[in-house]
């Protein structure tokens, strides 16, 4: 008798499960996919808006790279603090300084004529006239 109930209790266990197995595997109708969000952070672009703080902070890490000679690696930084912050006259005299190293007259002239707009009463500014009369 127990033999009998225990496979009459696995036989009516069978069908219930053949049909959750089947109800798994079936997707819901009409269901959209979810795309998961992206997971590697070097592939997102970052939005820029005014943060003085961010910006003075660049400058300092790049100064550092600069010192070691890292110069792609200061531009990059002296770069993120003049978007960070449009009116950093350290930022684009550095970011001129690594330019000029790195061969790169063109954004060299840039960053020394935007720093010459935003200080003009600067003690250097007659030695970064000269040196842009130099890469002209």
């Amino acid at each position: 008798m127990v033999a009998l109930l225990a496979v009459g209790i696995a036989a009516g266990q069978q069908p219930s499960q053949k049909k959750l197995e089947t109800d798994r595997q079936k997707p819901a109708p009409n269901a959209k996919e979810e795309v998961p969000p992206e997971e590697d952070t070097a592939l997102t672009t970052t939005e820029y808006s005014f943060n003085p703080l961010q910006s003075t902070k660049d400058v300092g890490v790049g100064n550092l790279y600069f010192k070691n000679h890292k110069y792609r690696a200061a531009e990059m930084r002296f770069t993120s603090a003049t978007k960070w912050n449009d009116g950093n006259a350290e930022a684009w005299l550095r970011l001129g300084e690594v330019a000029e190293r790195l061969k790169d007259t063109d954004k060299a002239k840039q960053a020394y004529q935007k720093y010459l707009e935003l200080a003009t009463d600067a003690k250097n500014a007659g030695d970064i006239r000269k040196k842009l009369e130099k890469l002209k």
